[in-house]
């Protein structure tokens, strides 16, 4: 069995339960050593067998996994965060399928759940946005047109923005260009949840500047919106005048 495992935004406390059990049981470990903090590792058996994939191949990964299979080993693929955003799995899943080899997936803790932690914030603020667009700019590789900064800025809702942060001058250009206003509040996640964990806040305007000011240029996310400030409605769940399935409405 290969046991696909969230390992988490980095704190090696913010692994799931289920995530830390797999990592103590497992025989073989291959994990994103670009991201994934190597404290994890600490909890493995003294006889596991621990692949670095930031120095592998998909070729290489999948031939680790085919030959722990079949030597009736279990094997976790640790990747950073939850596998489901930017984990680069189904690649993964559809080689292993086609091998006939089975595998699940233990969910993790994401960066952007992270992030909003230590801003203290909540991505969807009545009256402000109901909805989060979880993105990355176009760099090295395409994004899909329809996807692209300036198509997406056009909602104004909350945007959380990853493998970007060298490429802030452009980002804040084209969001603007979308539709946010250059005061959009912002801020810069650096390394959430880590020991050397820093926030930047500043606006659209300003955020290529901060990023060079606090030398920031990778491991860092971008999160834009409204609500970063200060203005928002009360929810409706809590008000005493609104009737749930739960509690009557007050008179």
């Amino acid at each position: 069995m290969v046991n696909f495992v969230g390992a988490g935004s980095g704190a090696p406390d913010l692994i799931t339960l289920r995530g830390f059990e797999l990592i103590k049981k497992a025989d073989v470990i291959i994990y994103a050593g670009s991201l994934v903090n190597p404290e994890l590792l600490k909890n493995a058996r003294v006889d596991c067998e621990i692949y670095n994939s930031a120095l592998m191949t998909l070729d290489e990964v999948i031939e680790v996994m085919a030959s722990s299979e079949k030597a009736g080993k279990m094997t976790v693929r640790l990747h950073t965060g939850d596998p489901s955003v930017f984990g680069a799995v189904r690649e993964q899943f559809d080689r292993l399928e086609r091998l006939g080899i089975p595998y699940t997936v233990t969910p993790g803790v994401s960066s952007f759940c992270a992030a909003a932690a230590a801003l203290k914030a909540e991505y969807t603020l009545p009256g402000i946005t109901q909805s989060v667009i979880i993105t990355r700019r176009e760099g090295k590789t395409a994004v899909p047109e329809k996807e692209r900064i300036r198509e997406l800025a056009k909602h104004t809702a909350t945007m959380v923005i990853f493998l970007s942060a060298s490429m802030t001058l452009q980002l804040s250009q084209e969001l603007v260009e979308g539709g946010y206003s250059p005061e959009t509040p912002c801020a810069i996640v650096y390394k959430a949840s880590w020991e050397d964990e820093k926030i930047c806040r500043c606006d659209l305007k300003t955020l290529a500047q901060t990023a060079e000011k606090n030398g920031i240029t990778k491991t860092a996310l971008i999160c834009v919106g409204d609500f970063l400030g200060d203005n928002y409605s009360l929810s409706k769940l809590y008000d005493k005048s609104f009737e749930t399935e739960f509690r009557k409405a007050a008179p």
